[in-house]
Order: structure tokens, then C-alpha cells, then sequence
């Protein structure tokens, strides 16, 4: 049986503090060439995650810990989509080759994504073009994600 105790939880997200990502993550599944990757992604809200999309897979999302922000973006960087995870919607499931971002709303955020596999990084095509792809933009994209509404879109 396998199991995400609060313990395990806990360690989790001491790990995340610690990163210099500011992420963690445990995975349930055995290994990365897994068909159906499942894991627990403990989240700081300063860590950056940037616009990209998964051709492949959808993704599906369920807060564990905290609150998340999820926006979805059309291909010019307008959101077309935004849910508060956590609070008013407890699942999201990202349509394949939706440009999405997340946003931990609260320390010690975790969320656990399922997914299929097997594990690949994103490519740099699957970034969002649009989007700042360095740290020093991490804290102005977050300050964005937090208030973006859908019809906005993202200035650089």
C-alpha cells in the first residue's frame, strides 16, 4: 500500500523551503518510464512556475495542502481560464497542449498531479514563447499570476 502521511507531507515541504527552486516533490509512481506519473509537489509561493503546456498528456491537479492558483492561457498569453484550487475547486484537469502556470498561494503548499508518462522535462517549444524565462521575472509573473483575471494577458 502506498500512502502520503502527514509526516512525509511535512518532510516534504521542509524540502521545498530549503530548494533553491523552492519545489519538492515525492513520487508515487515506481519509475520515470511509469505510463501514469503520480506525485507530490510541495510548492513555496515564491517559486516560479512558468507558462507551458504538455502536448502528450493532460494533467490533472489536487490541492493536498494550501491553495493554487491555476491559469490557462491561449498561444499569445491571454488567460482564457482561472481557478482558485483549494478553495472554490478541488480538482483541475489541463486539456493536452493547454498553456497553463500554478501559483502556491500559501506556504507550505502541497498539490499532487497525475499525469501520463513517461517522464520527459519539458522542452524549451512547450514554454510559453511569450513568457520571462528567468528567476529575476519570477517575482513579477507571480504578482501577475495572483491577480491575472481571464481576458488579461501578460505584459512583459
Amino acid at each position: 500500500m502506498k500512502q502520503l502521511t502527514d509526516t512525509m507531507l511535512d518532510t516534504l515541504s521542509q524540502q521545498a523551503q530549503q530548494s533553491p527552486r523552492r519545489r519538492a516533490n515525492l513520487n508515487l509512481h515506481e519509475d520515470l518510464s511509469d505510463p501514469i506519473q503520480r506525485l507530490a509537489i510541495a510548492m513555496e509561493p515564491d517559486t516560479l512556475v512558468r507558462p507551458h503546456r504538455h502536448p502528450h498528456t493532460w494533467e490533472m491537479l489536487y490541492p493536498l495542502r494550501g491553495r493554487f492558483i491555476v491559469l490557462h492561457f491561449d498561444d499569445r498569453g491571454t488567460v482564457v481560464d482561472r481557478a482558485l484550487l483549494g478553495t472554490d475547486c478541488q480538482v483541475i484537469e489541463s486539456p493536452a497542449g493547454m498553456w497553463h502556470a500554478v501559483l502556491s498561494m500559501d506556504k507550505g503548499g502541497i498539490i499532487f498531479e497525475v499525469k501520463h508518462g513517461p517522464y520527459a522535462p519539458i522542452a524549451e517549444l512547450d514554454f510559453a514563447p511569450w513568457s520571462p524565462s528567468d528567476e529575476a521575472a519570477a517575482a513579477k509573473l507571480n504578482a501577475w499570476y495572483a491577480v491575472a483575471r481571464v481576458g488579461d494577458k501578460w505584459n512583459k
